[in-house]
């Protein structure tokens, strides 16, 4: 019997998806329906369902957010879940097949285009999923697009930092990484550090992605200041900066940068 997981953080919406995907899919087992995204991503490690419905924006950790994570996570020995993207805004559905998603649906979920989604889904599970590689630049592309709907009024040049009572400008072109800590940022340079007032999503929407590269969830470092890439006794993926002893945990999500640099 397959199985399913939506994460849904509004209660009428995922009732809603549930009814019709029982209408459409008796065979369909939800094994569960959760609200945000971290409670998607420890569900999805424990129960392995053989399809996602994920909401795009949810609250604390969103649906991209979550598909990454999940994947980074994901046990190399188990087929990848089909993904489909559940979102109230258009420009990110199409976008969503550039992701390998199965499909998205759009809300108010309406009952002949979830027949489609479940017609694919249904045929997807008879076949292969794209490799996690595909999967992963595909996510990255889409959280590109969703950073592009959220417009700076000017490129950012460089950070604020406050120290006591002194606010600090940090020129971008000094900072070696920021990281995000608890509900700080880290902005690591080569001779000290600081500790921004931010989300790192925040600041991802406002830094060029040619020139400081996401390697984790947590962890966006400058491309000019990656010396190479290993994997440490343990068999984890991690990066090593010029002139820096800090070394910085790769996700495999990420990994496929340093296939094509």
């Amino acid at each position: 019997m397959p199985t399913a997981l939506i994460a849904e953080d509004e209660p009428l919406l995922a009732q809603t998806l549930q009814t019709e995907l029982a209408f459409l899919w008796s065979q369909l087992h939800i094994v569960d329906c959760v609200g945000d995204g971290a409670s998607a991503v420890a569900q999805a490690l424990r129960l392995r369902p053989d399809v996602l419905f994920f909401d795009i924006r949810m609250p604390g950790m969103d649906g991209l957010e979550a598909a990454h994570d999940l994947l980074d996570q994901w046990p190399a020995q188990h087929r990848f879940p089909a993904l489909v993207f559940v979102t109230a805004y258009e420009q990110y559905a199409l976008a969503a097949f550039e992701a390998q998603a199965a499909d998205y649906v759009l809300k108010p979920v309406q009952r002949p285009r979830l027949a489609q989604t479940v017609q694919r889904l249904q045929a997807r599970l008879q076949m292969p999923l794209a490799p996690d590689a595909a999967l992963a630049q595909g996510l990255q592309l889409l959280r590109q697009l969703a950073a592009s709907h959220h417009p700076q009024t000017a490129p950012l040049q460089a950070l604020q930092a406050s120290v006591g009572n002194t606010v600090h400008r940090v020129p971008l072109a000094e900072v070696l990484f920021l990281q995000a800590a608890d509900k700080y940022v880290r902005a690591v340079c080569a001779t000290r550090e600081y500790l921004l007032r931010t989300q790192l999503k925040e600041l991802l929407a406002q830094l060029d992605p040619d020139t400081f590269w996401q390697i984790h969830r947590s962890t966006v470092v400058r491309a000019d200041c990656i010396a190479r890439m290993d994997r440490n006794e343990l068999g984890h993926m991690q990066v090593h900066l010029q002139g820096h002893p800090e070394v910085l945990p790769l996700s495999r999500v990420y990994a496929f940068r340093f296939k094509t640099h």
